[in-house]
């Protein structure tokens, strides 16, 4: 079990950066893989990042793939998200997810509440 909670999030102008924090409760946080999903109004969810319970896997969602970068620090149970070069359909609420052995392929079973990043044009 993992409770995550999100922070950073803002309004920010179009070209700037943001950087997304997810803290974890646990004892156990490096045994869980990581991703940050985002939805903007009227959408559907989509995948943004993923990393590894060691950090040494990452992926990213073509439209973000060279100005987004996902890390965790598994001693202060915290996983990030550094978003730069920020486009307004970068708006949305960003989730922070996780998964661990009991979760199938592609699926996270604990969500955060997510954080807004709205950008200006």
């Amino acid at each position: 079990q993992v409770q995550l909670v999100e922070s950073g999030g803002g309004l920010v102008q179009a070209g700037g950066s943001l950087r997304l924090s997810c803290a974890a409760s646990g004892r156990t946080f490096s045994r869980y893989d990581m991703a940050w999903f985002r939805q903007a109004p009227g959408k559907e969810r989509e995948f943004v990042a993923y990393i590894s319970g060691t950090g040494s896997s990452r992926s990213y969602a073509v439209p973000v793939q060279g100005r987004f970068s996902i890390s965790r620090d598994n001693a202060k149970n915290t996983v990030n998200l550094q978003m730069n070069s920020l486009k307004p359909e970068d708006t949305a609420l960003y989730y922070c997810a996780a998964k661990d052995v009991t979760a199938g392929a592609y699926k996270y079973n604990y969500w955060g509440q997510g954080t807004q990043v709205t950008v200006s044009s």
